[in-house]
């Protein structure tokens, strides 16, 4: 469980940092933003004339997240790496909960992500490499965590949230 960070917290030495936002902002036509009004009403009535109410009840949570999300702009949070573990916001993670970590740069797609699992239930981490050196990131982590190299490829729900600017 990671722990929030206080003024006595013990991080250990700075390797890294760099300032991410809290989600990716994407600039969505209108023709978008219809379509995606279009098929959330379909699959609305779709959901109430099957009696899959639970389902509407989802699609109406999803339309208005990304409405929300679409109305105000992304805070950037601060993602440290150090010596003892990771920082996402005021979120300390050990290395201890964590398991493994993989890059997948991709300069064509414009691809440049670090993704760390967590051990458990807990979801992976996903941080945007930004402008740093993702050789110089790999070799400080290789020392803490373990590095997955059979992962070359973005997991299918980033890449659909890409392609279908959901994030």
């Amino acid at each position: 469980m990671p722990k929030i960070i206080t003024e006595d917290s013990i991080i250990g030495d700075v390797l890294f940092k760099w300032n991410i936002f809290e989600y990716e902002e994407n600039n969505r036509p209108k023709s978008w933003l219809i379509f995606m009004l279009i098929l959330a009403f379909a699959l609305v009535i779709y959901s109430v004339f099957t009696n899959n109410f639970l389902f509407s009840l989802i699609i109406i949570l999803f339309s208005i997240i990304v409405f929300l999300q679409s109305i105000q702009r992304p805070i950037k949070i601060p993602f440290i790496i150090t010596n003892l573990g990771i920082i996402v916001n005021n979120r300390f993670y050990r290395y201890s909960e964590l398991s493994e970590f993989y890059i997948i740069y991709e300069p064509k797609e414009e691809i440049k992500m670090l993704f760390i699992e967590t051990q458990g239930l807990k979801p992976k981490i996903r941080v945007p490499l930004m402008d740093q050196n993702p050789l110089e990131v790999r070799n400080k982590l290789e020392n803490f965590l373990e590095e997955n190299l059979e992962k070359e490829e973005e997991p299918i729900t980033d890449y659909i949230a890409r392609k279908w600017k959901l994030h």
